[in-house]
């Protein structure tokens, strides 16, 4: 296997983590098709069968797909890429795009969320938010998510600029791990192109 332990170790953490967040997903449509059920029989039987608390734990549920998904949409070279030329660019070019943009945008992004976020979410614990509508859930928790996701993304990111650095270096190997000509053949590769 193709590699350092370091990719390795964050890209199967990752794999994983992206198993759990289909879960996640299987459950927040049922609790939003619960919701949309309920609403409607409760009204035509006159009994209120949906609460605060199902709305906030479908959008609890939305909130850490899109969080805890980030750094595996970046492993899978699943995020919306809007591009014209890269998709018809050699590996090489490719991951020299991909060196810079972690060093100049993804790595200081994520920096820069946990830096500004910190004092809100330590806030937020220290006086356990909560929603402001009846039934509701905490928020407190959620927001450390936060911290999480983006941490995640930073170690993932960190990854993926060492893969692409492989890459640079003629050490692309035939592996899922380092990011290579099949991961990313064709104009549509890495999302949706345009």
């Amino acid at each position: 296997m193709n590699g350092n332990l370091f990719t390795r170790v964050v890209d199967r953490i990752t794999g994983r983590l992206g198993r759990f967040i289909s879960w996640l997903t299987l459950a927040m449509v049922l609790i939003g098709a619960y919701n949309a059920i309920a609403r409607y029989l409760g009204r035509f039987i006159g009994v209120n069968l949906s609460s605060n608390l199902y709305l906030e734990l479908q959008w609890y549920l939305f909130s850490l797909i899109f969080l805890l998904g980030a750094g595996y949409a970046l492993k899978e070279n699943a995020h919306v890429r809007v591009d014209v030329l890269y998709g018809r660019l050699r590996p090489k070019a490719r991951a020299k795009i991909d060196v810079i943009g972690s060093v100049l945008m993804l790595i200081p992004f994520c920096i820069f969320v946990l830096w500004v976020s910190w004092p809100s979410i330590l806030n937020s614990w220290l006086v356990r938010e909560g929603s402001p509508d009846p039934g509701g859930l905490p928020r407190y928790p959620l927001k450390a998510v936060i911290i999480v996701a983006f941490v995640l993304l930073l170690v993932q990111g960190v990854s993926q600029f060492i893969k692409d650095l492989q890459v640079l270096r003629g050490r692309d190997g035939d592996d899922d791990d380092v990011r290579d000509e099949d991961t990313r053949s064709g104009p549509h590769a890495g999302g949706v192109g345009i």
